[in-house]
């Protein structure tokens, strides 16, 4: 009997959810990676998959985007615009697409999805947008910050792939 729990213990020791490779599916069915945003201020980012786990920071930039990078249980292990990892519940994750503008200074956001067509406004690093659409074999997505719609080049922000297609 004691080489039985020996055995479960060896199984449940090598899933542990923070090293769980990831695949092209999950648990939710959705695919790994995937791009999510925060649903509100003020979300806990903790060291692991539930509420037991120390809060190591707390996210306060509703929209911000995310990656999805793991998943388990209820919880989805992200990482953000900076590269840090953590685990979030999934109620405070929204599937609404945005970007955040990650290249340092002022960015152009221009009236095409064109470098010589003309800058509408500029935005500084950390302004959040929604992605409205992403075209194919483009460079830019189209991205609505408030009351300014316009094109910014994907290479400027995170929270869409660089070869993702958003319709």
């Amino acid at each position: 009997m004691k080489a039985f729990f020996s055995f479960i213990a060896v199984i449940l020791l090598n899933f542990s959810p923070v090293h769980a490779e990831t695949t092209d599916s999950s648990e939710s069915g959705l695919a790994l990676p995937r791009m999510v945003s925060i649903r509100a201020d003020n979300i806990n980012a903790r060291s692991g998959p539930g509420e037991k786990y120390p809060i190591e920071w707390i996210y306060k930039q509703k929209g911000a985007p995310l990656e999805i990078i793991n998943e388990f249980d209820l919880w989805r292990q992200v990482r953000d615009w900076e590269g840090s990892v953590a685990w979030i519940h999934k109620t405070r994750l929204s599937g609404r697409r945005f970007i955040k503008i990650i290249t340092p200074g002022e960015n152009n956001i221009y009236n095409s999805a064109d470098y010589d067509s003309r800058v509408i406004a500029k935005a500084e690093d950390g302004v959040i947008g929604e992605i409205q659409k992403c075209p194919k074999k483009s460079e830019f997505c189209l991205v609505k910050f408030e009351t300014i719609e316009g094109w910014i080049p994907k290479k400027n922000v995170f929270g869409v792939y660089e070869n993702e297609v958003i319709k």
